[in-house]
């Protein structure tokens, strides 16, 4: 995944989330910037947008209210500091809600044309790393910005509901990914945890093929994935799991023995499997030893080696439902 950071100084108290859009950068701009089309669409799920003024030029202002699940209204500024159509948005964003802290932050967004897609990627920056973990820890700002690219996903794709992956990184050490399934969530969980399933679909990047996979699915019990490739190269990762609670989540360890990312360490990753509109929404926090691994398997491609994964694994989970 090429990240494009303007100021590396800001790492430490910033959030970055990308989605690919199964729909041209005009398109998904227009979602964005069009006062009718915005508020069908923005916040997580459960929330709706009254948008009060939309003005979108630099100097220009956007007031809204997120109303939420729980019937608690959320208001907002944004004042747009930058406008490029169809390319590029900045603006700061201030909330004030009662008995709530102030939240203000500034967001850089960018529609990058991919052929007739269009890659988003939103990087959020707040006045310290103390402001941004409060905003994740009070408001869910991961959680809710993936849900919300999601239902952007939804209103520009014409093929309904999207699948497609979103990847954020909500601080220096950790990878989240996130997608949705049409499968109930016990074949999910089912398709994580037996081995023939796993062989199947966790093939590694092309030309690569898994040749032994063992997993003692039990807390404590330990798991091996063995890969190798036509050019007779191979790798492995072994690792234990820590937490097992069917069908909603997995707490495992993870190191690479040789190969791929030998030299990382090991990786502690969560699985959170939620039920949602008759599927499942899928995510995993992946927490690396320092910021420098996980940059490196960024710096891999690995939101196209996963976008391919987890496509053959929606394609099994449709076999085993026919």
């Amino acid at each position: 995944m090429a990240v494009d950071r303007e100021a590396p100084s800001s790492d430490d108290r910033e959030i970055l989330i990308t989605r690919t859009f199964d729909a041209p950068v005009e398109l998904v701009w227009r979602a964005w910037t069009d006062p009718q089309r915005i508020g069908q669409w923005w916040g997580p799920r459960g929330f709706s947008t009254t948008t009060y003024e939309m003005d979108v030029r630099p100097g220009g202002q956007w007031r809204f209210d997120m109303h939420g699940p729980d019937g608690r209204d959320y208001s907002n500024r944004v004042v747009f500091d930058e406008v490029r159509e169809p390319h590029r948005l900045v603006y700061t964003q201030d909330g004030r809600t009662p008995d709530l802290e102030e939240v203000s932050f500034q967001s850089t967004v960018t529609f990058e044309r991919q052929g007739d897609q269009t890659k988003l990627t939103l990087r959020m920056v707040f006045a310290s790393t103390a402001d941004r973990d409060r905003v994740c820890r009070q408001y869910g700002a991961v959680e809710g910005g993936i849900e919300t690219l999601a239902r952007l996903a939804d209103h520009v794709s014409d093929a309904g509901e999207g699948t497609g992956l979103t990847i954020a990184l909500p601080n220096a050490c950790e990878l989240v990914i996130a997608r949705r399934f049409d499968a109930p969530r016990h074949l999910v969980y089912d398709a994580m945890t037996n081995s023939e399933w796993l062989k199947r679909w966790l093939l590694g990047p092309p030309g690569w093929s898994m040749d032994t996979c063992e997993c003692d699915v039990r807390v404590g019990g330990r798991f091996r994935h063995h890969w190798r490739n036509t050019d007779g190269a191979e790798m492995a990762m072994s690792g234990v799991y820590q937490e097992l609670v069917p069908p909603e989540r997995i707490v495992q360890t993870e190191t690479f023995e040789f190969g791929c990312d030998a030299q990382a360490g090991e990786q502690h990753a969560t699985l959170v499997l939620t039920e949602q509109d008759n599927g499942t929404a899928f995510t995993l926090t992946i927490r690396y030893p320092s910021q420098q691994a996980r940059d490196a398997t960024i710096a891999s491609g690995v939101d196209h080696g996963l976008a391919a994964t987890y496509d053959r694994l929606a394609e099994i989970l449709v076999e085993q439902r026919a």
